[in-house]
């Protein structure tokens, strides 16, 4: 009975063993936060931007000449004569462009390099498509270490040189695209 005891203990302990060296970078008292090339990173992107501009102009010129010729010869009047001349421009200009966009997602990227001072280079896409309307949301940009959360996301606004784009296609984007003769006109004049 003994050595039966002995032989299961023996199989259990070969067959059911752990790889030790394979979770020897792992922490018991921390978490595991991404940090390596191709490690996976959330970004949670929010971020909203709000701009406008306002610009009025307004000139304007006038010119004007006159001559009035009159005078006397040995007591009889001269025929007189009047010319005047005009000139005006008047140019009133006015414009004003408002923009406003707010963006609300989460996007999985991945770690491409390490830098030299451990920052990490992460991009990242998501492409949606519902009722053929197409969008795709991209991400790159530099994250410091200590931004990852412990569930290894961050925040988009703590992404340095973060190039964030939103681009869509489909039925309501090329609705709202000029056709080709409007562009056409715009363009000549």
């Amino acid at each position: 009975m003994k050595k039966i005891i002995l032989m299961l203990t023996v199989f259990t302990i070969t067959v059911c063993s752990q790889e030790m060296r394979k979770n020897a970078s792992y922490s018991l008292f921390s978490d595991q936060k991404a940090a390596r090339v191709g490690d996976a990173i959330t970004i949670i992107v929010v971020e909203s931007s709000i701009a406008s501009n306002n610009a009025e102009t307004k000139s304007g010129r006038q010119t004007d000449m006159s001559v009035n010729l009159s005078g006397n010869f040995n007591g009889k009047s001269l025929p007189g004569g009047d010319a005047t001349v005009g000139n005006g421009n008047e140019f009133k200009g006015s414009g004003s462009t408002k923009t406003s966009g707010v963006i609300q997602t989460k996007i999985s990227a991945t770690i491409d390099s390490v830098l030299a001072n451990g920052n990490l280079l992460i991009s990242g896409s998501k492409k949606i498509v519902i009722n053929d309307e197409e969008q795709l949301i991209t991400i790159k940009g530099i994250v410091r270490t200590s931004d990852v959360r412990s569930d290894n996301s961050v925040l988009s606004y703590n992404i340095s040189n973060a190039e964030i784009t939103f681009e869509g296609s489909g039925i309501v984007s090329g609705a709202q695209t000029p056709g080709l003769l409007t562009r056409f006109f715009r363009f000549l004049f």
